[in-house]
């Protein structure tokens, strides 16, 4: 029997927006927001995350704040909430002119606006937030909300000073989206967004109408060669995302010269040039996008056939994210990665970043040389640094504990046991401390780097591979990825330009060139194979002390979770380094982990 509440959302969704159903998932985060609960939703890619704010956002009776990483992404959801008719929106960003933003203001000033966009940068700004709480938000939605956590792929410094925003807004509900937060992230996500007792609605990760492949290289011409090809031939339209600016161009330009309509899209492109490519992908002008990773989040595209990887991403997260772009209409779609080992080492140089440690010092000594709480503002201004700079030192002082951020700004709380020390002594601890959370994040980063060479190399079930990944789990074989079904990938050659003028038309390839690219059927010797290993798995010993989600402890490695377990190994998440991929049996025969309580 469906409750009042839910009767009003249904409702609401069907008279404003024209859905006819909400999912289940949709629907009771929806109801947790309209009883003022902190809400984590965790829905894959094409799931409706954004229903879940937009239709209360009709029932609230205030303003929703939406946080939302990129300006494109926010047009984006502007423009599908113009159609409704009955929702009002506005932005606040750098990007746009001080005229419209003012216009923007005296719209929320005077109670004319039920959806606030912005980004986390200018929550970080207390004349914002001074302008915001005093509209009342009845609801901030944290979009794309692991960006918060430091556990995550795509962490954002700006995205940690959200839960002081959060108070000075007067502490409305927290709604956190995200596509993709294991149990670790969605743990931190809570904490470092101040979250209260949260309701955790997790959609599962499973996409099964994508097929996951992968093709292995040793050089790199022949990559390259592949990755045209494979682009060329696949059902149209479709992504293909490449390392750099040079690569994204290049791929470009050789799909061009075989008669497809191609566009790259990188940060090198001024915005008018990206929003045009964005603009002419969505209205099906182009078949194929050739981009980095700047591209594609909040991309709102059903048909996107195919998405290939002609770089290896830097982490599990990052590629699952960027193959969640393909077929949200529920049709079959391909994610095909072209991997080169040695092409790992440009991600783990990504992923090696320092910090630096005279601007950790710059800003501690100033703390330190003051009693009460410094601004932002003067931060920037006399230690000389950006504000994504300063935020970064920040956060990393605040993860040592030293330092603490409240309404009024930063101040100095000391280096823990350093009692009796004189002040030069306490900044140089606390440097030090910070310089090694940065360095256990790095071993976290490097980690991921580790897991996304698993995937590749993988002979098992790579569905359940990357579902692992996030601590969910999948029947196998899985039916739909290149090892469950012993498919061979064919590169295919001999293209002539004139066979693919497409002008926007999905181009389907010829029969024999589609039997090239799936050929095969599971072998009963792969069947069995794999039946073994399940078998092996499950006869260990006390392994089912390992399931996911069990916590444990290492004596090297401390406290982690585990992840995943199949095929004779578990893979733990630790606090300390990372991703660890463990043999069952040696975990099982030396008790080298310990299971904890819940």
């Amino acid at each position: 029997m469906l409750t009042l509440t839910s009767r009003r959302l249904r409702g609401t969704a069907r008279r404003v927006f024209g859905w006819q159903q909400l999912r289940p998932a949709q629907l009771s985060a929806m109801k947790a927001v309209m009883k003022g609960r902190d809400v984590l939703a965790v829905m894959p890619t094409g799931a409706g995350k954004s229903a879940v704010y937009q239709v209360p956002a009709v029932l609230l009776g205030g303003p929703v704040v939406v946080v939302s990483p990129l300006i494109a992404l926010q047009r984006d959801q502007m423009q599908s909430l113009l159609g409704s008719g009955l929702l009002r929106t506005a932005a606040i960003n750098s990007a746009q002119r001080r005229r419209d933003n003012d216009t923007a203001w005296a719209r929320i000033s005077a109670s004319s606006v039920d959806v606030i966009f912005l980004a986390p940068e200018q929550l970080a700004k207390p004349d914002v937030t001074d302008r915001l709480a005093a509209v009342r938000p009845r609801l901030l939605v944290v979009d794309e909300a692991h960006c918060v956590s430091s556990w995550g792929h795509d962490f954002r410094p700006d995205y940690l000073r959200l839960r002081h925003a959060r108070e000075r807004l007067g502490n409305p509900p927290v709604l956190a989206l995200t596509a993709n937060a294991a149990a670790p992230v969605r743990r931190d996500i809570a904490e470092c967004l101040g979250m209260n007792d949260p309701v955790e609605i997790v959609a599962g990760f499973d996409r099964p109408n994508i097929r996951l492949d992968v093709s292995a290289f040793q050089d790199a011409a022949a990559k390259e060669r592949f990755v045209v090809e494979r682009a060329a031939v696949e059902e149209k339209p479709g992504i293909l995302y490449a390392g750099t600016r040079k690569a994204a161009d290049s791929y470009a330009e050789q799909l061009r010269s075989l008669g497809l309509s191609a566009a790259s899209y990188h940060a090198g492109l001024s915005p008018a040039e990206r929003r045009q490519t964005q603009d002419r992908f969505s209205s099906g002008e182009v078949d194929v996008v050739v981009a980095t990773s700047a591209f594609g989040m909040g991309i709102d595209k059903a048909n996107v056939r195919f998405v290939l990887h002609a770089s290896v991403p830097g982490s599990l997260d990052a590629y699952y994210q960027e193959i969640g772009r393909a077929g949200r209409d529920s049709a079959p779609a391909g994610a095909i990665l072209a991997y080169r080992r040695q092409d790992l080492g440009l991600q783990r140089f990504f992923a090696s970043g320092a910090p630096d440690a005279d601007a950790l010092r710059r800003v501690a000594e100033r703390l330190r040389g003051d009693a009460g709480a410094v601004s932002a503002t003067r931060l920037r201004a006399e230690c000389e640094l950006g504000a994504t700079a300063l935020s970064a030192v920040l956060n990393l002082l605040e993860e040592t504990g030293a330092v603490r951020t409240g309404r009024d700004g930063s101040r100095f709380i000391g280096a823990l046991g350093a009692d009796g020390a004189s002040a030069e002594d306490d900044v140089d601890a606390v440097v030090q401390s910070a310089l090694a959370v940065h360095s256990t994040h790095l071993k976290l980063e490097q980690s991921r780097v580790d897991m996304m060479r698993g995937y590749a190399e993988t002979t098992d079930c790579r569905r359940r591979f990357l579902l692992g990944y996030f601590g969910d789990s999948v029947p196998v074989p899985c039916g739909a990825c290149d090892n469950c079904t012993g498919a061979v990938t064919k590169p295919v050659s001999g293209l002539r330009s004139e066979r693919f003028g497409n002008a926007g038309r999905p181009y389907k390839a010829p029969a024999r060139w589609r039997r090239w690219l799936r050929v095969g059927a599971r072998s009963d010797v792969a069947a069995g194979a794999v039946r073994a290993a399940e078998t092996a798995a499950r006869h260990t010993g006390d392994e089912h002390a390992y399931l996911p989600g069990v916590r444990v402890r290492h004596d090297q490695w401390g406290q982690g979770e585990v992840m995943s377990e199949g095929d004779g190994k578990i893979t733990v998440l630790f606090k300390s380094v990372g991703y660890r991929t463990l043999s069952l049996a040696v975990v099982t025969d030396k008790q080298l982990l310990v299971a904890l309580p819940d």
